[in-house]
């Protein structure tokens, strides 16, 4: 619970002087970002975007799974993004096991059967990136004109190296 107070507490201070109450709902720089979850990414902060800026949305590896596809689904068509970011990291724990490693571990620490769940570990970090970036391109859903790029953020240095697709 101490970690939560902070949390709270941080939102306190943040909210005295918050004056972002009127933006509107579209981003305005109509682009939405696709990145991984871990805590050392900060993809405002690397990218210099601002609240209001853009659709961030972050899960376990930044996988293009079928959530974050129907996020960028409604952000296209209903809030007007039309260029699509996808990164991926050095260091990821993504990297670190398999669909088969994490579902015996659940198997033995809660005896519940997680064997239609895949939680897409990968085993090559650029490739993982491609693969996402196709998934995007080839949804039906969004649009064959925008543009959908893949990055590796090193999160030795800081740096967004692009990743050919």
């Amino acid at each position: 619970m101490a970690v939560t107070h902070e949390l709270l507490a941080a939102n306190e201070r943040f909210a005295e002087d918050f004056d972002k109450g009127d933006l509107p709902m579209p981003p305005a720089r109509h682009v939405a970002v696709l990145a991984c979850m871990d805590a050392r990414l900060h993809p405002e902060t690397f990218l210099g975007l601002d609240i209001g800026d853009a659709h961030m949305i972050r899960n376990a590896g930044g996988r293009a799974s079928d959530d974050a596809i129907r996020s960028l689904i409604i952000s296209n068509k209903l809030l007007g993004t039309n260029e699509y970011l996808v990164i991926h990291h050095t260091d990821c724990g993504m990297l670190t096991f398999s669909n088969d490693d994490l579902r015996t571990k659940l198997a033995d620490e809660t005896g519940a059967d997680a064997s239609d769940i895949d939680f897409l570990p990968f085993g090559d970090l650029e490739q993982s990136v491609r693969d996402d970036v196709q998934t995007i391109r080839e949804s039906p859903f969004l649009p064959d004109d925008a543009p959908v790029t893949g990055y590796v953020y090193d999160v030795t240095d800081g740096k967004l190296y692009p990743v050919e697709a």
